[in-house]
């Protein structure tokens, strides 16, 4: 039998919440972008530190202006994708009423939201932005949710 250290990942299903700390320049504008725009909730936080609860996932954004940089990028479908990123996969329903949220706050994509992968497996919505301190975001809805680890 297996160690459970080493049995096979789990399901789409079945995954656990991450956590992920990053880079910030400046707390409160972080706490508007992540608060008011994205409609993330604010949980602990410290006077060089925010956790918000960002789609179900703990991030945790810490006063470390000296760490901020812009990503480079990748092309990937005929988009120049940052290599650094993170974000959330959605429901495609979710996904649209962000998109319309985002847009309706004129917010500056870095790449507009549009499907990817079109026909293909792993089709997905997507769309890329920067939060204050220049942090790529990513939200994507597959077309078919069980195609998340498709080859």
């Amino acid at each position: 039998m297996p160690d459970a250290a080493v049995a096979a990942p789990a399901t789409v299903k079945q995954m656990p919440p991450f956590h992920l700390a990053f880079p910030v320049a400046d707390l409160e504008a972080t706490r508007r972008f992540y608060v008011e725009l994205l409609g993330c909730s604010v949980g602990r936080e410290a006077e060089r530190w925010i956790d918000f609860d960002f789609f179900g996932h703990q991030i945790s954004a810490h006063l470390k202006p000296e760490e901020v940089a812009r990503a480079q990028t990748n092309e990937v479908d005929g988009d120049q994708v940052p290599v650094r990123h993170f974000g959330a996969i959605l429901a495609r329903d979710v996904w649209q009423a962000l998109a319309e949220r985002l847009q309706a706050a004129g917010t500056d994509f870095i790449i507009e939201p549009h499907v990817r992968f079109k026909g293909e497996t792993g089709e997905q919505a997507t769309m890329f932005l920067l939060d204050p301190s220049g942090n790529a975001l990513e939200f994507k809805a597959f077309q078919n949710q069980d195609q998340l680890f498709a080859r």
